[in-house]
């Protein structure tokens, strides 16, 4: 039986593209093994770590608010500003070292009492209502920047917004210094751009949180934030 010249091209064009789809589908699956399995983020092995009997990984944020009768010890810094007494020596350190590099930061906010922190809010949802939200959306976009009274770092005493001095220095200066040293004092850039669907607040790059020396360089070696550091996220 002879086949017309149409027919046997066809069949040659077949097998080629049979064995064209075959190397593609083996060049897809070795390509896909060869792919990384997904690995979640490292989570620490402890989840609590006391200095002088604070717990300085403790998570505060819009599901976890500080314990009922919370109390921290303060320290009262030049500018009036007060912050938690166990990461003073380290603030101090690092404030010390970024002036003898020529940058000169100042603590714009510390510590916050549930009064102040309920103005703040306040405040926030005016300004969004004066922009045109109603009530209803001026209180979930403030959310974004300013946290409820006992859900906000502030209240613990281990949270401070740095800022520049004005004069000497530039707000990117300042928060470009910390962004590469902070950790080697033991605070932490608390909501990184990266971030923003975990800790579910915007990028804040004066907010800085104290956590210790070794969480605040695993966070930064992990390129984790603390929700996921503590297994929250």
């Amino acid at each position: 039986m002879t086949h017309s010249p149409s027919c046997v091209s066809n069949r040659r064009l077949l097998r080629s593209c049979t064995a064209l789809t075959a190397a593609l589908c083996l060049l897809f699956v070795s390509g896909c093994s060869a792919l990384p399995a997904f690995q979640p983020a490292p989570v620490a092995e402890v989840t609590e770590r006391y200095e002088d009997g604070v717990n300085v990984l403790m998570l505060v944020n819009g599901d976890h608010s500080l314990p009922e009768g919370y109390e921290i010890e303060l320290t009262e810094l030049s500018n009036g500003q007060r912050v938690a007494s166990v990461m003073y020596e380290q603030l101090q350190a690092m404030f010390d070292d970024m002036r003898e590099q020529g940058v000169y930061p100042v603590v714009a906010s510390g510590y916050r009492t549930p009064e102040k922190q309920q103005s703040l809010m306040d405040e926030k949802i005016l300004q969004l209502q004066a922009e045109g939200l109603s009530m209803e959306e001026a209180v979930k976009e403030a959310r974004k920047w300013v946290n409820p009274v006992g859900c906000s770092e502030h209240q613990s005493g281990l949270a401070v917004d740095i800022n520049a001095d004005g004069i000497h220095s530039t707000g990117k200066e300042v928060y470009n210094w910390l962004a590469a040293h902070a950790w080697d004092y033991g605070f932490i850039l608390r909501y990184p751009k990266s971030k923003k669907h975990i800790t579910d607040t915007s990028y804040e790059p004066w907010h800085y949180r104290y956590v210790g020396i070794e969480a605040a360089q695993e966070i930064r070696d992990w390129n984790v934030c603390l929700e996921e550091y503590l297994g929250q996220a």
